[in-house]
């Protein structure tokens, strides 16, 4: 091993301390780094690389729903920004603004786009003018600032990566189907991609998001059972475009508005993989969108014959379409375990003198740590089952977190009884659709309402807080 390397350090177990065993995997995994601007992080190559693939396929999934990509302006007039008050008075207090151009003042503030919204309803506006113009399914892939208080690497930062969807439609049916269909792209997503079961649900009226007449939402159970919100859908009706003057010439050549939708989703589905999946050795990354999804150990490679059957092992796995890397560095095998661990790489490989001898090598699966001596001949069909083993088995367990951390409370008295002895989790409880009520469980026992499933059942008939007739089955949660 080299003098000037050392073995990976140690992180702090979960149980002890989760806050900063997240902390630690973020940046020991080389996944981020601070800077000097406050609540702003550098997303190093590593952590890069799981956004891109995480971008790469969500692109796909938006294209393959005829959606195109489109680039708006940073920059947002504070003039346009007030057209919709709503919109406007629900970000007001996360704006950065630009006030001057140079060393010159400018007329008109600008502000730092939060979101797209407006930006999006002054194109349409511009370009909308007739019912064979529609619909129009937009996305943007770009970087939005809200000036959060408290940040965490990729949760909750004063700038972050993401992508927004617009879209804009004829009818009121048409932009609900699309809002619901993106949520459940979110969703296959999530599960196919990620590993990670969520919940599918609407927003309470007091929850949705600024301007929206509807927002639905898919909710995610961390290893500590707070809940994440993974992505949102919103169903804007004609609010949007009644505030902006968007109409258009329908088939009855009549003068109407359109209907119009948002979704987007965030680098903070990273921080979702890493309290879903991590463990305390460190990451533990779903093969679909790990940088490498195999790495080449070699064994005693200072032998003859090992370096070159190890690179012959390389080249065969990435033609077979296997993320790989082959590690010839001169660490020794155990730091590059411990290395490869801790980035969560969901198969390694060793290779040495004596397997090569008995034609084979062995296979270490990252989630579980078991371990398979397979033929070289059968070496890519080998570590193909074994990718998607590992994604099944990630799934099954992250669901079985989720479902025995769900729980079914019918008062006020039972749900805190809950949180002492069992934790945080998924509360599931009955609920009368009265704001007042949706306060007070927040007040009483310190979660608050996450979603209204779509997966309905009726727990008991009284609302859990007034004990009146209930509406809603809700879930209720802390969350991050």
């Amino acid at each position: 091993m080299a003098k000037d390397k050392k073995l990976v350090t140690a992180i702090t177990s979960m149980d002890e301390d989760f806050a900063q065993w997240y902390t630690d995997i973020c940046k020991k995994a080389e996944l981020v780094e601070y800077t000097s601007v406050k609540g702003c992080m550098v997303i190093r190559p590593y952590g890069f690389a799981i956004w891109e693939n995480i971008q790469r396929i969500l692109d796909g999934m938006f294209k393959a729903t005829g959606h195109e990509n489109v680039c708006m302006p940073m920059f947002i007039p504070e003039s346009l920004l007030q057209n919709e008050k709503d919109h406007v008075e629900g970000f007001d207090h996360e704006v950065a603004w630009v006030t001057h151009g140079g060393n010159e003042k400018l007329e008109e503030r600008l502000c730092v786009r939060p979101t797209s919204e407006t930006l999006f309803c002054e194109h349409y506006a511009n370009i909308v003018h007739s019912y064979r113009d529609l619909p129009k399914l937009y996305n943007q892939w770009v970087s939005v600032v809200r000036w959060e208080k408290t940040t965490r690497p990729f949760l909750r930062s004063r700038e972050f990566l993401w992508q927004e969807g617009h879209t804009i439609h004829a009818t009121a049916e048409e932009a609900v189907e699309e809002t619901e269909r993106m949520l459940n792209v979110y969703a296959d997503f999530c599960r196919e991609a990620l590993a990670m079961p969520v919940l599918k649900g609407k927003k309470t009226e007091s929850d949705k998001f600024a301007g929206a007449v509807s927002t639905y939402a898919i909710e995610a159970l961390m290893h500590d059972g707070k809940a994440l919100q993974a992505g949102t859908s919103h169903y804007f009706g004609d609010g949007f475009a009644k505030a902006f003057d968007i109409q258009y010439t329908d088939k009855d050549n009549q003068r109407v508005y359109p209907h119009q939708t948002s979704w987007g989703v965030t680098t903070r589905l990273i921080g979702a993989l890493i309290m879903t999946h991590g463990d305390n050795s460190g990451l533990v990354i779903p093969p679909a969108v790990a940088p490498v999804q195999a790495v080449i150990i070699p064994i005693a490679q200072h032998k003859e014959g090992v370096l070159d059957k190890a690179a012959e092992l390389r080249d065969r796995l990435a033609a077979a379409g296997v993320r790989v890397k082959l590690d010839d560095s001169d660490n020794s095998p155990g730091w590059k375990f411990s290395e490869y661990e801790m980035k969560g790489v969901p198969v390694r490989i060793e290779i040495g003198p004596k397997d090569i001898e008995a034609g084979q090598c062995v296979i270490v699966t990252r989630h579980d740590g078991s371990k398979n001596a397979v033929t070289l001949d059968s070496l890519e069909t080998a570590v193909n089952e074994a990718l998607v083993r590992v994604h099944d088995e990630m799934y099954e367990k992250a669901l079985a977190n989720q479902e025995n951390r769900t729980y079914d409370c019918t008062t006020i008295d039972e749900i805190k009884q809950t949180l002492s002895d069992k934790g945080d989790g998924f509360i599931m409880a009955m609920w009368c659709g009265d704001e007042a009520c949706e306060d007070s469980v927040k007040e009483q026992t310190g979660v608050g309402s996450r979603c209204i499933p779509f997966g309905q059942r009726q727990i008991s008939d009284k609302c859990v807080c007034c004990e009146k007739p209930a509406k809603h089955m809700v879930c209720w949660g802390n969350a991050y």
